[in-house]
């Protein structure tokens, strides 16, 4: 993954770009916002750390920019820690905002966040769960689940190669001020694996127990 780092301060960026290379990104470098401006290109960066204090264009200025091409996340990181500057900066975009003086490894651990939050399922997932927006997606597309559905695919998917019983799914998913039978699991197990198409066999079936997500390593 590809990130764009601008920031003006020379010892501070190659620092920033040296802890990241170690967690395998390749980083762009910019140190001030004309190159910035120059540098950045829609779809190309997977995360843009962004100084507001910069020469020639200040950060301000650079997430407007970006804000009019696309969406890709901006880490605002800035010695300007008041509330509104903050505001400001998530006003005109910003996804996370960071304030000196701040760690490289703080910086590396909100790069993989912020990534985490904003990643975007394509052809390539086999299954992809979004727990923010309570969205499943199988080879990119998206699955049409009741709430029921989509709390027991994720109760399953969350202890992969675990065996579940009926039981504990019940207490888990329902709640153990549910009073239903135990077949309701089977109901929805049964529903869910339809509408999971081909990767229905992933839930499989323990004989006179329950259920598991099985996933060959």
């Amino acid at each position: 993954m590809k990130i764009l780092l601008i920031e003006d301060e020379e010892k501070l960026r190659k620092i920033i770009k040296l802890y990241l290379e170690k967690e395998g990104f390749e980083v762009e470098e910019a140190s001030d916002g004309n190159e910035a401006i120059e540098k950045f290109q829609p779809s190309m960066y997977s995360v843009v750390i962004l100084d507001v204090m910069l020469p020639q264009k200040d950060g301000w200025s650079v997430l407007r920019e970006i804000r009019k091409k696309d969406d890709t996340p901006v880490i605002m990181l800035t010695a300007r820690g008041e509330d509104d500057d903050k505001i400001f900066g998530f006003e005109l975009g910003a996804d996370d905002y960071v304030v000196k003086p701040v760690s490289p490894k703080e910086i590396v651990a909100r790069v993989k966040a912020i990534l985490k939050r904003t990643k975007k399922p394509n052809s390539n997932d086999i299954l992809f769960i979004d727990k923010a927006a309570r969205e499943v997606y199988v080879k990119g597309q998206r699955v049409n689940l009741t709430q029921k559905e989509y709390e027991l695919l994720l109760y399953l998917y969350e202890r992969q190669n675990i065996a579940l019983s009926r039981e504990q799914i019940l207490n888990s998913v329902w709640g153990y001020e549910y009073y239903g039978d135990l077949r309701t699991v089977d109901t929805h197990i049964k529903n869910l694996r339809e509408k999971l198409g081909d990767l229905r066999d992933y839930i499989k079936t323990v004989r006179g127990y329950g259920y598991k997500f099985e996933v060959k390593k």
